[in-house]
């Protein structure tokens, strides 16, 4: 006998995300990977921190003698620093926030769920989400031992996601009393844009039940609509009375500034008893990662004017992706539902139309993963995407509404991306002539 694994444990699987590639570095072939099931940028970092990854042993750096200390649990000065600063260049206030250096903003989804929501049963609320949520909050709620609400978005047939009315967002509030909202307003898995306007309404909300409001930021900064950005930091107490206080930010290197592998990001608050409360609880991990806050540190010293051309070359980047992406999908297979995303990096496509309410998406990902081949240019290639049912709630109704339903992320070279709508399509027929 062996002694037995935990109960939570034995229930994990993979996140949807990671599900395909896991499956395919079983292969044994020689076929290529065009990995789109998660948000893994592949361009390269901002040149101020490539400038500073190539020069750790020059004469300014505090690493040139090769020593590598713990930082504070805080973080940094300097890295806290840059996170306030590339708030205020979008134009936001930083006046009265409270940062904190953290391992990604997975540690930051992690602290923020562990610090304002409470157990099944307990006297302080779950996490109130908005289906589809990015799945790793899900994730990060059960290993923390807390529980979820939801409301739920719908794919339209014209690749809209309706966010529900305020209404119906209330109405579960009075019945599930959360301790909190998550929002993201520029949405992953959804590519949905919340202006201003839905961040004031959602805020209103919580100040009425007095719940915190949690903003995962990640994308700030990455939309396609021609508004203004939007930030939980741009609410004013002149449009949400009462709002300061209760507003908590998940801030990352990651995507805007294409570090996924630094693993930096920053939990900030206009909160100080919970900026307090979560560098104690972050004690436990002594701190983040001191080469990957130096890199980024040097975001610091760049000027607002500078950090905005860098904010629309992103843009401009993944907006054409995303326009090309669209069309040929919709080019290749007319009855496919391809959301128009207004915001962050991800297209989500929908099925149904073409193999019914039955099609089973997580058989489809794992055909491609472990069979999939399409010849493209003298190369056997697979298409890897990440199945939409993770990224919804058990309870937000059944069948899962993800059940047809796949995102693809822009995160390959536009020339690899260009490949997509031919490899999905003829994935999909070869599925169906297997199964």
């Amino acid at each position: 006998m062996k002694p037995p694994l935990s109960k939570h444990f034995q229930s994990r699987v993979p996140s949807p995300i990671r599900l395909s590639q896991i499956e395919f570095q079983k292969r044994t072939d020689h076929v290529v990977a065009v990995n789109t099931a998660i948000g893994n940028v592949s361009l390269p970092m901002h040149p101020a921190m490539i400038k500073r990854m190539l020069s750790l042993g020059a004469s300014d750096s505090p690493l040139r003698e090769g020593v590598v200390k713990y930082s504070p649990t805080i973080g940094e000065k300097e890295t806290n620093q840059t996170f306030l600063h590339l708030i205020a260049s979008s134009g936001f206030s930083t006046q009265g926030l409270y940062a904190q250096v953290t391992d990604g903003g997975s540690q930051a989804m992690e602290l923020a769920i562990l610090g304002v929501c409470g157990p099944a049963g307990s006297k302080t609320g779950p996490l109130l989400l908005i289906d589809p949520a990015y799945s790793n909050y899900g994730s990060m709620a059960e290993r923390t031992g807390r529980s979820t609400v939801v409301v739920t978005r719908h794919l339209e047939e014209n690749g809209k996601f309706t966010l529900p009315q305020l209404s119906v967002i209330e109405k579960v509030i009075k019945e599930s009393k959360p301790a909190a909202l998550l929002v993201i307003p520029y949405d992953n898995p959804t590519g949905q844009f919340f202006p201003q306007s839905t961040l004031n309404e959602l805020a209103s909300l919580c100040v009425k039940y007095n719940l915190w409001l949690i903003s995962d930021e990640a994308y700030r900064e990455v939309f396609y609509t021609g508004d203004q950005p939007s930030c939980v930091w741009g609410i004013t107490e002149k449009e949400v009375p009462g709002i300061t206080g209760r507003r908590i930010s998940i801030e990352s290197a990651s995507k805007i500034w294409n570090a996924c592998g630094l693993r930096i990001g920053a939990l900030i608050t206009d909160n100080k008893d919970f900026h307090e409360k979560a560098i104690a609880e972050n004690t436990a991990n002594l701190c983040s990662n001191s080469i990957g806050q130096y890199i980024f540190g040097s975001l610091f010293h760049e000027s607002k004017e500078q950090l905005q051309a860098w904010f629309q070359k992103q843009r401009a980047y993944y907006r054409k992706i995303s326009e090309d992406l669209t069309t040929n999908l919709k080019k290749l297979m007319p009855k496919l539902i391809v959301s128009s995303p207004d915001s962050s990096l991800y297209t989500v496509v929908d099925v149904r139309n073409i193999l019914g309410p039955d099609f089973n998406a997580n058989k489809f990902v794992m055909y491609c993963a472990q069979k999939g081949t399409v010849p493209i240019k003298g190369e056997d290639k697979t298409l890897l995407v990440a199945p939409m049912d993770g990224f919804y709630s058990p309870s937000s109704g059944s069948p899962n509404p993800g059940k047809t339903q796949m995102r693809i992320a822009y995160v390959e070279p536009p020339e690899i991306m260009a490949e997509v709508p031919q490899l999905f399509a003829q994935l999909l027929k070869d599925f169906q002539s297997s199964y």
